[in-house]
């Protein structure tokens, strides 16, 4: 399901909801070609600024769909599962605007790569974070990719190790969430951060979280280079330099984006 909530004269922000509770929205083949499309929809769109990622259910989404994994499909079939996975997570960061998770209840294995694949996480009290497919004799090898660049090694060593999970507070500790909230309020601090980020430029936005994900992978004094060339690039934007004259001026600024 996909709605798309308008924020005044600021643009809109879009959620994205699986939307499959009777399966535990689960990453089936079907629902990852679903959620790329989604992802993808209208996404150069001067008016989308934000992708919020939600649930149905009390399962935020329990990992690829095993019925899939069995036997009886080939191995051409898993290689498909496993690349449209990879593809949907790393696009996620390719987009040019912020995506959130919003996550109220259990993210496990494939469903907890998705939360860690996110710009931005928020969780309520109740959600639980886990890769248990130790437990199935299938490790978490691919939700490990994401896990591992959220949280600590040892950390993320003990959850693909024994499969417990994490509470909301643990997740939020470990920086695997950004924030925890009560459940009742999900919904408003979703707004609040969805609704600041459209305050800002688009254009701005999109070049600082691509150069953010670059650097991430480069070392210090490469990362330094890349992003001081690109802050010159930033001034270069009509929007760069309407929000330094704002500034200055003591005004709102006007985006172009």
């Amino acid at each position: 399901a996909l709605t798309a909530t308008l924020l005044g004269l600021l643009g809109f922000y879009r959620t994205i909801v699986l939307n499959n509770p009777r399966k535990r929205n689960a990453l089936s083949l079907s629902m990852l070609q679903s959620l790329r499309e989604d992802l993808l929809h209208d996404v150069k769109s001067k008016d989308l600024r934000v992708i919020v990622i939600a649930a149905e259910g009390p399962v935020f989404c329990s990992g690829h769909d095993l019925k899939e994994l069995s036997s009886e499909d080939d191995v051409k079939h898993h290689s498909q599962v496993f690349e449209m996975c990879a593809e949907v997570m790393t696009l996620i960061q390719k987009l040019p605007v912020p995506v959130i998770a919003k996550v109220n209840g259990l993210a496990t294995a494939a469903g907890c790569q998705l939360v860690a694949s996110c710009d931005i996480a928020v969780a309520s009290e109740k959600s639980q974070f886990a890769t248990p497919g130790v437990n199935i004799g299938l490790f978490c090898s691919t939700p490990a990719v994401a896990l591992g660049r959220s949280l600590p090694r040892k950390v993320a060593l003990e959850m693909l190790f024994t499969g417990e999970p994490l509470s909301a507070q643990e997740a939020l500790m470990h920086g695997l969430v950004s924030k925890v909230v009560r459940e009742d309020k999900l919904e408003e601090e979703t707004m609040k951060i969805s609704h600041k980020i459209c305050k800002s430029s688009k254009s701005v936005l999109a070049l600082g979280k691509a150069t953010f994900y670059r650097q991430m992978t480069q070392d210090l004094d490469t990362a330094y280079k890349m992003t001081a060339q690109v802050m010159v690039d930033n001034l270069t934007l009509r929007d760069g330099q309407e929000g330094i004259e704002a500034f200055i001026q003591k005004r709102k600024p006007v985006w172009s984006h």
